[in-house]
């Protein structure tokens, strides 16, 4: 690589080159800055930086391939970049207050999250099984630590731990596909892998190859049958970490397997249709389900967010341009209600007992804050997938897309697996309205009363404003095929 060519290579991956700088200068304030204001200097800082590299995503579209092809910066990047840095400042000025009270305000957490955020991207501009792999180690190694950052609890100890286990076995697991696609093809960047799979009869060994990367990639959606971490990560980990993990991962990991299975394998599609279509179902039946019995809130959400990624998947199985849209709108919407939802959830506070994570706890809250209350309703109902609200145009786009692309079956689970999984959504809305009070809340921080509202009028406004978004989702999505 010349000169010439690394310095074009570092402009497009200025973002990134921005958030690995400051977090090593983060680091350095934290650990030399006066002990009793590091944390707040050092959390200040990182948002801004994350909301420096956010608004550079948004007004300079500097596009193109870098570091030898390693690397892409375009459209579906951008798109799912910005999610990611969204997702990633909202849980970070969410956790503020929460980590104060529970006393894990280290200034470690803010540069953990910066650092996780670096990999996630670099996971959505990666266009090599190498470069992919290698992103999503530097986000995965620093999830596992941001799991268990509350060193004195037990269930955030023994979260950080089933997730780095099970984690370590997908990485193996994606790593031996990796090999297995390398020996076969003997290329790792997507473009030359997609050249020799359209110029050959595909193997067996190629095959396997695909489904051991598909198994890592499907780990870390959350996707049914390799779910198994999450309710127990989702129910042990600090809230605001959950909140973090219900979003910005979600983005980048959505964002690597469509760049995956339509850059490098497009010409197979056949093939990998059928695996993201079974795990769709299990996804979409077992999210729906698995939920009703539930009552912690945290552990509900985290079956909910195993069906929403099934429900995401129906329009990857699609295989079409139409799909993919319908995979970045829905991507988007589910954030905002997830963010939205979780503040709710760290808003859960008692004088006397802290905060509380039961459903049952939410009993008569309706009675002491029915605005808040409200909101929470216009969400449960979004994602619950209600009209109009903006819950409902995600699954239609998604569904659209399956029965254009003649996929009848898999959109009629997906409508019946809706069905079933309101439940549980107007169950809460049925306690929180219905029944008796059974204590008063403390008064809701306004960080957490500002993420609520704007996710609530998101919710509601965007059969409004949802058109640039969906348009924008075509030319990202275009930006693959």
């Amino acid at each position: 690589m010349t000169v010439v060519e690394l310095t074009q290579s570092l402009n497009i991956a200025a973002p990134e080159l921005a958030l690995a700088v400051g977090s090593m200068v983060l680091l350095m304030i934290g650990v030399f800055a006066p002990k009793d204001s590091a944390n707040s200097t050092v959390t200040g800082l990182a948002v801004a930086l994350l909301i420096g590299v956010l608004g550079w995503m948004v007004f300079f579209d500097e596009q193109g391939t870098a570091f030898g092809g390693a690397f892409v910066q375009d459209s579906f990047a951008y798109f799912f970049k910005i999610l990611t840095l969204i997702g990633s400042i909202v849980a970070l000025v969410m956790s503020v207050g929460f980590a104060r009270e529970e006393k894990f305000d280290r200034f470690e957490f803010p540069i953990l999250i910066i650092l996780a955020t670096l990999g996630m991207m670099l996971m959505i501009s990666a266009t090599s099984l190498l470069s992919l792999y290698m992103a999503l180690e530097l986000q995965s190694l620093a999830l596992y630590v941001i799991a268990a950052i509350n060193r004195d609890s037990a269930r955030s100890t023994e979260a950080g731990l089933k997730y780095f286990v099970l984690g370590a076995l997908s990485s193996g697991m994606m790593l031996y596909g990796i090999s297995l696609i390398y020996g076969f093809t003997g290329h790792v960047d997507f473009a030359s892998i997609a050249a020799a799979l359209s110029g050959e009869e595909r193997s067996v060994g190629l095959l396997f190859g695909l489904v051991f990367l598909l198994t890592g990639l499907a780990f870390k959606i959350s996707a049914v049958p390799f779910h198994m971490w999450t309710p127990d990560v989702y129910e042990g980990a600090p809230t605001p970490v959950t909140a973090f993990f219900a979003g910005a991962p979600k983005m980048a990991a959505m964002a690597m397997l469509v760049r995956v299975v339509t850059d490098a394998f497009g010409s197979v599609t056949g093939d990998w249709q059928q695996i993201i279509i079974f795990i769709s179902i299990a996804s979409m039946v077992l999210g729906a389900v698995a939920a009703i019995g539930q009552n912690n809130i945290k552990r509900l959400m985290a079956y909910s967010s195993i069906g929403h990624m099934g429900y995401a998947l129906v329009g990857l199985a699609a295989g079409t341009v139409a799909g993919v849209q319908g995979v970045l709108i829905y991507m988007a919407i589910y954030l905002v209600m997830t963010l939205g939802t979780f503040a709710f959830i760290l808003a859960m506070r008692r004088k006397d007992e802290g905060n509380v994570e039961n459903i049952s706890d939410l009993a008569g809250y309706a009675q002491n804050s029915p605005l808040q209350a409200t909101v929470l309703t216009i969400l449960m109902f979004s994602l619950a997938g209600i009209p109009p609200l903006a819950g409902f145009w995600g699954k239609w786009y998604v569904f659209l897309a399956a029965v254009e692309a003649g996929l009848y079956p898999l959109a009629i689970i997906g409508v019946v697996a809706s069905v079933i999984g309101a439940f549980y959504y107007l169950r809460i809305i049925k306690i929180m309205w219905f029944d008796e009070p059974e204590g008063k809340f403390v008064s809701t921080a306004g960080e957490l009363r500002l993420v609520m509202g704007l996710s609530g009028i998101f919710v509601v406004g965007y059969i409004v404003f949802g058109g640039p978004i969906a348009a924008y989702a075509e030319n990202a999505a275009k930006a693959l095929f």
